[in-house]
């Protein structure tokens, strides 16, 4: 057996997993029907949703390609994804619109699959990138949190007297 037939059935595997169709549904739902966009308009419940959606992507990268820097990247887009959610009146919701990161993560996940030199190079070139940016995105989401909940407490004591 060559070595392009040995990457075609292991490819053919990956393809078939179920983790892996999850994905090609959350990403065909969430990204290109506007689904992140539309439950982002639920305070606080649609960006939990959209981040549970992530999942899939976290654990196919991590237990079944087994690589961590392509992890540390699905998990930069969906950061960055929870956080353009969280601005607030709508402007977050239209920004899902384009942003699209499950698009993205399906891409790169897909490159890896595929065995896409480009991809893979670009995606472990920016694997300490991505860790540093991931630590930033989660700062930034819990000031985000914090903002959001005093801006609420401040409009109702406003409503209340």
């Amino acid at each position: 057996m060559t070595k392009d037939e040995k990457r075609q059935i292991q490819r053919q595997r990956l393809m078939d997993n179920k983790v892996y169709q999850s994905m090609q549904w959350l990403t065909r739902y969430m990204d290109r029907y506007y689904l992140d966009a539309l439950i982002g308009v639920i305070p606080g419940w649609g960006d939990a949703i959209a981040l549970i959606s992530v999942v899939p992507f976290v654990y196919f990268s991590l237990r079944v390609i087994r690589s961590i820097p392509l992890t540390l990247a699905v998990l930069n887009n969906a950061m960055r994804d929870v956080l353009l959610g969280m601005i607030p009146f709508f402007v977050g919701d239209i920004i899902d619109i384009f942003h699209r990161a499950n698009t993205k993560n399906l891409a790169m996940i897909q490159g890896f699959v595929d065995g896409d030199d480009a991809i893979i190079k670009q995606v472990n070139q920016r694997a300490l990138q991505s860790a540093i940016v991931l630590i930033l995105l989660l700062l930034l989401i819990a000031l985000m949190i914090w903002l959001l909940i005093s801006f609420g407490n401040y409009l109702w004591q406003l409503s209340m007297g």
